[in-house]
């Protein structure tokens, strides 16, 4: 039965409406009589009906209630299917309140429908709710005429206490977040990204909600302010509000059964299922949250998957993994490519009353099982925590370490290095596999996956120093001749450092006093430690060499390359820009734009990123020299024969050592005794497991490590004579 009321006639239709209106027409009286033979009150105006010029049939409109004004697009005899879902076209049983609604597309036993734009070949179904409000920002962080500062939505990355908190908005990237999080002593700054979080935002109230093209939106409870990509498909949801759900028929999004999602952005690509929650958030591209999640006050970087737990008040960079239901992550920055094992309680406890400590952890952070920490504390990239209790705050300066709790309270203890020790699997392994997993069509956010890039060698370079300062201590307090001869702190330090060069078997621990709160860390394999972070340092800065020459065509360096090198743009200050590795000068250089306003919206910021990263192996390149010479004090220039070979020697030791301990790391997976015993034969574990020659990986590094050493023999030859 089909009920009409108008309240405006046509000359008084609301301005946005003509945008909607071509091709359009009134209802012809023929029309008009065959909705009204079901209809029982037959006194309502017409006028605000329009319809597709060419193709339409009252047939296919029933049931319904019709309010305010209604646009409706092509309506002919046709079904449309998703998956087992197959409905006629047309519009029935439902409550529908100025609505403009696309070619071909059903609108069926939706209870109320108001103030929406309905795409073509669109399926809604079975709905309780679903409406716009004229003031609605679709998750952005933005306020209309007439409201007040306290409407606008904020999100409390990084700290509990909303002292980092930045502004939503459709197209935001972990950098971004990271920027207006992280630099929060410059006033200017912080108040400009607010101005480029409003650029080109209408302030007006005439807000209407938004669902693109072949969407399917059934058996949903509420819909509020949402605004909806092409190609997203929505399934049983609990409640949608004031969100955006970014999608294209390239990259479609995902919403299923019991989900609850409030004022925030959902990327392309990304699903969210099984009664997961998220309140204050961005979601990045090609994520998933599922299995009861809660994901608040969080934004959360590219292609991470985050099930069961608890994720609060965080800052999270691509490529997180967080699976477990006793797992919770609390007012942390987490630059990417992180695991959070099951037992994990990141966040459980503070230094003061206030609820503001806050985590700071490089890439590839991974908390072992059962692990707990005290806020503040900051780890270096790649840190690996085994399982333990944590009763005091950590400042981890060694990347690629391994962090062990004693379970006394007191001295917790750290092997530098250990994953170039005893695990170099992980570390060649890392690039290809988080490449493999970057499913985005689109790629906004530049994401470094290697582990070997200026964030992590930055670091190496500190551990250096700072092993080389430990050492002069321990060789004081153990009354060695030089260290007591020396005149002052750099012949102390240099005495250290040959000392760890002269002595490369030397097996004694250090006490670093800076690495944890009161009791300190205890430092083994110091030695070993040095000689690893200087070989992966050298094979660092030859790889980048090497490219070089892949880049331009040759064989060996020469002279002139040298020069080149030389006269690039050099930075030893790196920061992890959301994923993307940026040195600090260009950021001021961005900063300084900002503020000049000849940078006036984000869209202008993300150009400045992909400048950069069109700039980054030239960057790197220039680093990567420097770091050479740092390693040998001295220029490349100076470098004689017996350098060049030496670091040929270790580069060609680190090379082989990577695919040599990778295959022993793996080969461990298949020939351990422990690992074979719930299995009845070989043929049955090959079955499950598969066998170490099914390793793709594998497979195409061992070429890839004889096409390197081949390429290292004749880099340097031109300048080695």
């Amino acid at each position: 039965m089909v009920s009409i009321t108008t309240q405006c006639n046509a000359q008084t239709l609301p301005k946005f409406y003509e945008n909607f209106l071509s091709g359009k027409r009134h209802l012809t009286s023929a029309e008009i009589e065959i909705l009204k033979a079901s209809n029982k009150n037959s006194d309502s105006s017409w006028q605000n009906v329009w319809v597709d010029e060419n193709e339409f049939n009252p047939e296919l409109i029933s049931g319904c209630e019709i309010y305010g004004t209604l646009v409706v697009g092509k309506l002919k005899k046709i079904s449309l299917k998703y998956h087992d879902l197959v409905l006629d076209a047309g519009l029935y049983d439902s409550y529908l309140e100025n609505i403009v609604i696309g070619d071909d597309s059903v609108v069926r036993n939706v209870r109320y429908l108001s103030n929406y734009r309905i795409g073509d070949r669109d399926i809604l179904f079975n709905i309780q709710e679903m409406s716009c409000t004229n003031h609605s920002k679709f998750g952005n962080g933005i306020i209309k005429d007439g409201e007040p500062e306290k409407n606008r939505v904020w999100i409390g990355v990084g700290n509990e206490n909303d002292n980092r908190a930045v502004l939503p908005f459709e197209d935001m990237i972990p950098a971004d977040a990271y920027l207006w999080s992280k630099y929060r002593d410059d006033a200017e700054l912080q108040q400009k990204f607010i101005h480029l979080t409003e650029y080109g935002q209408s302030k007006e109230l005439n807000t209407y909600g938004i669902v693109g093209n072949d969407v399917v939106i059934k058996n949903t409870t509420l819909l509020k302010d949402v605004k909806i990509g092409d190609g997203a498909y929505i399934k049983g949801a609990f409640k949608l509000k004031n969100i955006t759900i970014c999608s294209s028929e390239e990259e479609p999004s995902q919403i299923g059964e019991g989900v609850e999602m409030v004022n925030g952005i959902l990327g392309y690509a990304s699903k969210v299922f099984y009664q997961a929650v998220a309140v204050r958030f961005v979601i990045g591209r090609n994520c998933q949250l599922k299995y009861g999640a809660r994901l608040l006050n969080s934004v959360l970087g590219d292609n991470s998957t985050i099930s069961c737990c608890e994720i609060l008040n965080n800052l999270i960079f691509p490529f997180h993994e967080q699976h477990h239901n006793s797992s919770f992550l609390i007012a942390s920055t987490l630059c990417g490519q992180s695991n959070i094992a099951s037992g994990a309680t990141i966040g459980s406890n503070h230094n003061s009353r206030a609820p503001d400590g806050e985590m700071f952890a490089g890439r590839g952070f991974w908390p072992g099982l059962c692990s707990d920490f005290k806020h503040n504390s900051r780890f270096a990239s790649f840190t690996l925590v085994s399982k333990g209790s944590y009763q005091y705050e950590l400042n981890i300066q060694y990347p690629f370490s391994l962090v062990s709790s004693n379970n006394d309270g007191k001295e917790i203890t750290i092997i530098p290095a250990y994953w170039f020790i005893y695990n170099m699997y992980a570390v060649a392994r890392n690039k290809s596999k988080f490449t493999s997993r970057d499913k985005r069509v689109t790629k906004v956010q530049h994401i470094e996956t290697d582990p070997l890039a200026p964030d992590t060698m930055q670091e190496v370079e500190v551990a250096l120093r700072r092993i080389i300062e430990l050492t002069a201590k321990y060789l004081v307090e153990q009354n060695d001749e030089k260290a007591l001869a020396a005149k002052d702190k750099d012949e102390l330090y240099q005495v250290a450092k040959d000392f760890l060069h002269q002595n490369p078997k030397a097996d004694f621990m250090m006490v670093d006093k800076s690495s944890q709160k009161k009791y300190g860390a205890v430092i083994r394999k110091p030695v070993r430690a040095y000689k690893e972070y200087r070989k992966i340092s050298k094979y660092f800065a030859v790889r980048c060499l090497i490219e070089y020459c892949d880049r331009t065509g040759k064989e060996s360096l020469s002279s002139s390359d040298l020069e080149y090198i030389s006269s690039l743009p050099l930075s030893t200050k790196w920061a992890n820009v959301g994923g993307q590795i940026i040195p600090e000068p260009k950021l001021a250089e961005l900063f300084t734009a900002i503020k000049e306003c000849s940078i006036q919206n984000w869209q202008q910021v993300h150009e400045f990123y992909d400048i950069c990263a069109s700039e980054y192996e030239d960057w790197k390149l220039s680093y990567a020299l420097n770091l050479l010479e740092k390693l040998y004090s001295r220029p490349i220039a100076e470098f004689t024969k017996e350098i060049f070979e030496d670091i040929q020697r270790d580069v060609a030791l680190v090379n082989e050592e990577m695919y040599g301990s990778a295959l022993v790391s793996r080969m461990k997976d298949f020939d351990d005794e422990f690992r074979m015993i719930t299995f009845r034969n070989a043929r049955e574990m090959d079955a499950v497991l598969g066998s170490i020659m099914d390793n793709e990986f594998l497979s195409e590094m061992g070429p890839k490590t004889k096409e390197f050493d081949s390429k290292l023999k004749k880099i340097f030859v031109n300048l080695s004579c």
